[in-house]
């Protein structure tokens, strides 16, 4: 039996077991999918140690920056982007690193903004997930502003409002369940229905953010469509 899958911490909100699972069951796959909750990203060793058939996994919030040090290759695109959340093991338990969150993200963007005429994005969020939204913006040529705590971003953003045809991304883990209620502190009363959020979370389903965005006439798209397409495109990397 093969075994696959999922380093971050914590692990209540994962998607890729059940995901994966299914596909195994459906596809009749002699896998199986762990979900690995790790305080310490050191746990990468013991874990390999103790799943000798153990073919590759995705990381999740806080690795896919901090993963890069365990790895022996790293993938053109994922060098540049800067994060990576699919690793594969080779036969010589060596660790390559790729990064398929940008496939999910850029067919996610081209549903999002079909029709719109997207002059602006604001990122919020700086962890790995953002570095991939980057990424694609910078393909599509949309400028874009990064939000974080560390400086006034965001109360600069408070300040002045949105704009149209401008694209706001939640790339944080604010609002994921079990913390559905929290939200991100933005100016949703200055959005209208030429502007676009997308929040890369999928649960719940529908979060505060996309609420408010909603509330005001903004589109609103979550982010299982990009979870989706990042799991198939890492499954065609282990299956190479």
């Amino acid at each position: 039996m093969q075994y696959y899958g999922l380093i971050g911490h914590p692990l209540s909100h994962s998607f890729s077991k059940a995901y994966f699972e299914d596909k195994f069951k459906n596809e009749a796959l002699d896998c199986f999918f762990v979900n690995f909750d790790i305080e310490k990203l050191e746990s990468i060793k013991d874990i390999i140690l103790q799943y000798p058939d153990l073919q590759g996994f995705t990381t999740t919030h806080p690795y896919k920056k901090a993963i890069f040090q365990y790895l022996s290759f790293i993938d053109r695109n994922a060098k540049e982007i800067g994060a990576v959340n699919v690793v594969k093991i080779d036969a010589d338990k060596k660790l390559h690193g790729y990064n398929t969150d940008y496939i999910g993200f850029q067919e996610l963007l081209e549903e999002a903004i079909e029709g719109k005429n997207i002059n602006k994005a604001y990122i919020c969020g700086t962890g790995g997930a953002s570095e991939a939204v980057k990424f694609v913006l910078k393909k599509r040529d949309i400028r874009f502003e990064v939000l974080s705590r560390k400086d006034d971003s965001y109360q600069r953003l408070n300040n002045t409002g949105f704009h149209d045809n401008e694209l706001i991304i939640n790339a944080t883990p604010v609002g994921m369940y079990p913390n559905s209620d929290d939200l991100l502190e933005l100016p949703y009363a200055t959005a209208n229905s030429s502007n676009v959020f997308i929040d890369l979370i999928y649960n719940p389903e529908e979060t505060r953010f996309m609420k408010e965005a909603k509330k005001y006439g903004a589109s609103a798209f979550n982010g299982l469509k990009m979870l989706q397409l990042q799991a198939e495109a890492a499954w065609r990397i282990w299956s190479l």
